[in-house]
C-alpha cells in the first residue's frame, strides 16, 4: 500500500463518490479471473485493489470524525502494525 495513492483516492472519493471506487474494485477483481494474466500483472491488479480499500476504509474514518491527516496516519500505522506481527 501507498500512503501516496491512498490519499489521493481518498481525495477522488470527497469530490466524487465512493461508489466509483467500489465499482472500479469489483472490476478489477473480476479480471483477475482471466486465466492469461501473468503474476506481476496481478500484483500490480492486487496493489490497486488494495489501495481502493484503503482508501474507502480512510474515508470512514473522516465520515466518523476523524482528521484525514489522523486517519490517513492511523490507517498506515494499523497496516504497518499488521505487517510487522
Amino acid at each position: 500500500m501507498k500512503l501516496p495513492v491512498i490519499k489521493h483516492l481518498t481525495q477522488f472519493i470527497e469530490d466524487n463518490d465512493e461508489d466509483f471506487i467500489v465499482e472500479t474494485i469489483e472490476t478489477l477483481e473480476a479480471l483477475t479471473e482471466i486465466p492469461s494474466l501473468k503474476d506481476e500483472e496481478l500484483d500490480v491488479i492486487g496493489e490497486l485493489i488494495s489501495n481502493m480499500y484503503g482508501a474507502i476504509e480512510v474515508n470512514k474514518m473522516i465520515k466518523s470524525g476523524t482528521s484525514k491527516k489522523e486517519a490517513l496516519n492511523g490507517f498506515m500505522t494499523r497496516v504497518l502494525g499488521a505487517i510487522d506481527k
